[in-house]
């Protein structure tokens, strides 16, 4: 291997805010976890105190809290049957509860989610797709944040590229490897926080505040979210390394093989709330 001139930026930043000892401390990617939540939640309550969603604001803590719970189990467990670690069963049947390794998957999450919201509307015989809608319309923030803390983690990279913007990301490399032996890569953290997150969320508040899709069609908003997030997902997943020791499926990396069932999950949703549209006005 060549060495690689030092012109790109190395990526040397602590994924702690506070440490007190090596392994223990206040870490950027919880308060990621943490942040997402307390924007959602007071988003939620603006929403209701204007006459926007049906979630009473006395409620919106209750579905936060809800939505913790889902987006940390269904993560966990996502991450755990969907991205191979199922296989050390038999040896560690108890890896599902180490959480302390990491391992969050977003696709696991959106399941959890989904249950958590069931539970929810149910309970406050609110309807689920409302919650749904008003839901979807604030994720992409928390999205931001969270591939904002992957990139402050070091991990996650992208594929090796000479760009001019490309970085060296020593976690990348072997431990002990020369930073001039490590090839520059792709921010793709970055990619994704700006197109999962930024773009996502621009697009999800201009739906809600500018048009009547929330009131008028109740789960065209969310239908829209599972399609945006998985065009976005499946363009970051192009310039983004396919995790060690993960295969792929029908030669698609694992992102964008799970994306495919929120396409047609979105788009299902979508054209069911147009029949319903349509019935109404018949």
């Amino acid at each position: 291997m060549n060495a690689v001139p030092l012109a790109y930026w190395v990526h040397d930043l602590n994924p702690f805010l506070i440490r007190f000892t090596d392994n223990i401390g206040i870490r950027y990617y919880g308060l990621a976890y943490v942040l997402g939540f307390v924007v959602a939640a007071w988003m939620c309550t603006r929403y209701a105190k204007v006459g926007r969603s049906k979630v009473p604001a006395a409620k919106v803590n209750d579905l936060i809290m809800a939505l913790i719970i889902g987006v940390l189990v269904g993560g966990r467990v996502g991450h755990y049957f969907l991205y191979d670690d199922w296989r050390s069963f038999p040896t560690d049947p108890f890896g599902i509860f180490k959480v302390w390794d990491g391992g969050m998957a977003f696709h696991g999450g959106l399941v959890g989610v989904a249950i958590a919201l069931l539970w929810f509307s149910r309970a406050n015989k609110i309807s689920f797709l409302h919650v749904s809608d008003v839901i979807a319309s604030v994720t992409p923030i928390g999205l931001f944040f969270g591939r904002i803390a992957n990139f402050i983690n070091g991990e996650l990279w992208g594929k090796v590229s000479y760009v001019p913007w490309a970085m060296i990301f020593p976690l990348s490399a072997p431990p002990g490897t020369p930073i001039s032996m490590i090839p520059p890569r792709h921010p793709s953290q970055l990619y994704e926080a700006g197109m999962e997150g930024l773009l996502l969320f621009a697009f999800m508040q201009w739906r809600f505040w500018k048009t009547p899709v929330v009131e008028r069609t109740p789960g065209r908003l969310s239908g829209e979210f599972l399609v945006a997030y998985a065009i976005a997902r499946s363009i970051g997943e192009v310039f983004r390394e396919p995790d060690f020791g993960i295969s792929p499926i029908m030669g698609l990396s694992r992102g964008t093989f799970y994306s495919l069932f929120m396409v047609v999950g979105g788009f299902g949703l979508i054209v069911y709330t147009l029949l319903v549209d349509d019935r109404k006005k018949s």
